[in-house]
C-alpha cells in the first residue's frame, strides 16, 4: 500500500509532500489538534484505518461497539471539553447508524466531525455492495455535508468541516470519503480555514440592541433570566454572573443550561420545563421582562404558545437568526455571540434590588417541597425512589460530578435533583430525545475528562438500547459510574398511560436480564439494591471504586415524576401531583 503505511514523524505540514489519500486524513486530523476518535471499521474506510495503525502514538482510537454508540461519545466528548468529537465509520449500515446521532447532535449544537468511508467513485449509484447516499440521508440532521471523490480534496474539506463545526451555532459535520479517493495520492498541504463566502458565524453586536435591552432590564422590576446552553457553548458563565448579581435579577435554566449557572446560587429560582421547577414555570407569567439567552424556546420550555408570557416583554440573546422570532415573538432581539452580548451589556446594567420579586418565588418553592420533593428524597417508607437516589449521590459529590444521562424519568429526576457545582457538568440528549444516549455519551464525556468523576443515570430501558458500548468500557478501561433506576417499565411512556390513556400499559412493561450478571461478563463489578437500608452503604461502595461499576437500583414500578406540565397546556398549569 506504499505511501499508507509510510509514517510521517512531523507534526505540522509546512511544505508539500506526497500521501495517500488515507494518511492526507490523519495529517489533516492532527493539524486540527485531534487527539481521539471514536470509530467502527468496515470494509470501505479500511485506508484510513491502515494509516491510522501507523500514528496511534498521536491519535488514539477508541473502538466502540456500535455506529450509534460513535457519535453519542463524541457528543460526550464534545459537551464536556468544548472541542470537537471525531467519528470514524465505514459505508452502508455503519453510516446510517450513526445518524441517530447525527441528528441529536444538530438539535443540540454539539461540534462534530464525523468521517464516512464510501464505495469508490466509479460505483456511486450504481446499488453497490454496502453504498448507501449519506449525502441524502445527512443533509438535513447535519450543518454541513461533503463528499470526497479524489485526494486532492482531502486537505481544503477537512480544513472547512472544523471550521463550520466549531464556530457560530456549533454543529455536526459529515464528510464522506470514497475508497479510491483514499488510496489516491497528493502533494498534501495543510492551511487551516478562517472563513468561508457568504458564512458569518459571528454576528457583529449592535449598540442600538444593546442599549434597548439595558433601558428594558434597568426599567424592569420582575425581571426573569432564562440560560440556555448557548451560554456553555459561548463560555459566558462568568458574563452571566456578573450581570444577574449586578441586577439581582433571578435565573432559570433550561435543560441544555443546567451547569451554566450554580444550583446553589441565591438568584438561581431552577429547571424551566414540563417536568422543571413550580416557581421558574408559574413565574414566567408573571414576568414583566423575560431576558432569554442562547435557548430557542422550544415547545418543552413554552408549553402552549397561546399563553406563553404574553404579559411579558421579551429580549432575546441568540446567535442563531433562525432562532429568533422563530416560536415566540420578540420585542428586543439581540443577534450575537451570548458572551459579546453579555459583555456589552454589563456596562449599562444598572445596580438593582428585587427584593419582593425574588421572595415571591420562594411561595412556590415551599410548596413544591412540601408536595412532591420532600417524600422522594426522604420517603418514610416504601420502595426506594428515583430522586433520593440522585439526591444522595449529588451530596456525596458535592455537586462536583459530570452527570450524564439517558432520556426518560431517570433524565427528569437527574435534572431536578442534581445540584451543580461546576459548569459543563451535564450531558443530555435534548431536543432529540435519544434512548441509549447515556452510556455511550459517559463513555465520551470521562475520555474527555479522565480526572473527573463521571456519573451515568439511565433507566432499564434506555440502558439496554446501547448496552453493547459496556464492551468499550471494558477494553477501554473507561472508569465511568453507572446508576440503573430499574423499575421494569418504560418509565416515562408508563406515567404518560396512568394519566392520559387511563392506565392502559399498552406495552411498556418489561422483562429485564440480570443486569449485575451482563456486566460482570464484560469484567465489570457491580451491585443490586432493592431495599433502603443498603443503599447508602452501596452509593458509597460505587464512588469508591477505581474502576467502573454499576449500581442497580429497583425503584418503584410506577412512582411518577412532578412536577409536570401536561403537552399543549399553560406553564402555569404545572400538576405538582
Amino acid at each position: 500500500m506504499g505511501t499508507i503505511t509510510q509514517k510521517r514523524v512531523f507534526n505540522k505540514v509546512t511544505s508539500p509532500v506526497q500521501v495517500s489519500g488515507a494518511e492526507a486524513m490523519m495529517l489533516s486530523l492532527i493539524e486540527e489538534g485531534v487527539d481521539i476518535i471514536f470509530g467502527y471499521p468496515g470494509g470501505a474506510i479500511m485506508p484510513v484505518y491502515d494509516a491510522l495503525y501507523d500514528y496511534r502514538d498521536k491519535i488514539r482510537h477508541i473502538l466502540v461497539r456500535h455506529e450509534q454508540g460513535v457519535a453519542h461519545a463524541a457528543e460526550g466528548f464534545a459537551k464536556v471539553s468544548g472541542r470537537v468529537g471525531v467519528c470514524l465509520v465505514t459505508s452502508g449500515p455503519g453510516s446510517t447508524n450513526m445518524i441517530t446521532g447525527l441528528a441529536d447532535a444538530m438539535i443540540d449544537s454539539m461540534p462534530m466531525v464525523c468521517i464516512s468511508g464510501q464505495v469508490g467513485s466509479p460505483l456511486l449509484g450504481s446499488d453497490a455492495f454496502q453504498e448507501t447516499d449519506v449525502m441524502g440521508i445527512s443533509m438535513p440532521v447535519t450543518k454541513w455535508n461533503y463528499q470526497i471523490t479524489s485526494a486532492e480534496e482531502i486537505p481544503e474539506a477537512m480544513a472547512k468541516a472544523f471550521y463550520i463545526a466549531t464556530t457560530g451555532r456549533p454543529g455536526p459535520v459529515m464528510i464522506d470519503i470514497t475508497k479510491d479517493a483514499q488510496f489516491g495520492t497528493l502533494d498534501f498541504k495543510y492551511e487551516k480555514c478562517t472563513k468561508l463566502r457568504s458564512y458569518f458565524p459571528y454576528p457583529k453586536v449592535k449598540k442600538e440592541d444593546i442599549k434597548a435591552a439595558a433601558i428594558l432590564i434597568n426599567n424592569s422590576k420582575k425581571p426573569l433570566l432564562l440560560v440556555g446552553h448557548g451560554i456553555l457553548i459561548s463560555d459566558a458563565q462568568n458574563e452571566l454572573e456578573k450581570l444577574v448579581t449586578k441586577a439581582e435579577i433571578p435565573v432559570a435554566s433550561t435543560l441544555l443550561g443546567l451547569s451554566a449557572f450554580p444550583s446553589r446560587h441565591p438568584l438561581y429560582v431552577g429547571l424551566l420545563g414540563m417536568h422543571g421547577n413550580y416557581g421558574p414555570n408559574v413565574k414566567t407569567n408573571e414576568c414583566d421582562v423575560l431576558i432569554a439567552v442562547g435557548m430557542r424556546f422550544d415547545d418543552r420550555i413554552t408549553g402552549n404558545l397561546n399563553t406563553y408570557a404574553k404579559q411579558a416583554t421579551i429580549i432575546h440573546i441568540e446567535i442563531d437568526p433562525a432562532e429568533i422570532n422563530k416560536n415566540v415573538e420578540i420585542d428586543v432581539a439581540v443577534n450575537a455571540d451570548a458572551k459579546d452580548a453579555l459583555y456589552a451589556l454589563l456596562p449599562l446594567i444598572k445596580n438593582n434590588k428585587h427584593t419582593e420579586w425574588l421572595e415571591s418565588f420562594k411561595k412556590y418553592e415551599q410548596e413544591e417541597y412540601e408536595k412532591v420533593i420532600k417524600k422522594n428524597i426522604n420517603p418514610a417508607s416504601g420502595q426506594i425512589k428515583m430522586d433520593e437516589v440522585v439526591h444522595m449521590i449529588s451530596e456525596k459529590t458535592k455537586g462536583g460530578a459530570i452527570v450524564v444521562t439517558d432520556v426518560g424519568q431517570n433524565q427528569m429526576v437527574a435534572a431536578r435533583n442534581y445540584k451543580f457545582a461546576e459548569p459543563n457538568s451535564w450531558v443530555t440528549s435534548g431536543g432529540l430525545g435519544t434512548m441509549g444516549f447515556g452510556l455511550p455519551a459517559a463513555n465520551g464525556a470521562k475520555i474527555a475528562m479522565p480526572d473527573r468523576e463521571v456519573i451515568a443515570f439511565t433507566g432499564d430501558g434506555g440502558f439496554q438500547m446501547t448496552m453493547q458500548e459496556l464492551g468499550t468500557i471494558a477494553q477501554s478501561k473507561i472508569v465511568v459510574k453507572i446508576v440503573l433506576l430499574n423499575n421494569s417499565f418504560l418509565g416515562m411512556v408508563r406515567q404518560w398511560q396512568e394519566m392520559f390513556f387511563e392506565k392502559r400499559y399498552s406495552f411498556t412493561e418489561m422483562d429485564n436480564p440480570d443486569f449485575i450478571a451482563l456486566a460482570g461478563a464484560f469484567g465489570i463489578p457491580g451491585r443490586k439494591v432493592t431495599n433502603r437500608e443498603v443503599l447508602k452503604d452501596a452509593v458509597d461502595e460505587m464512588l469508591a471504586s477505581k474502576e467502573a461499576f454499576l449500581l442497580e437500583v429497583v425503584v418503584g414500578k410506577e412512582d411518577n415524576v412532578f412536577p409536570m406540565i401536561p403537552v399543549g397546556e399553560s406553564v402555569s398549569n404545572v400538576r405538582l401531583e
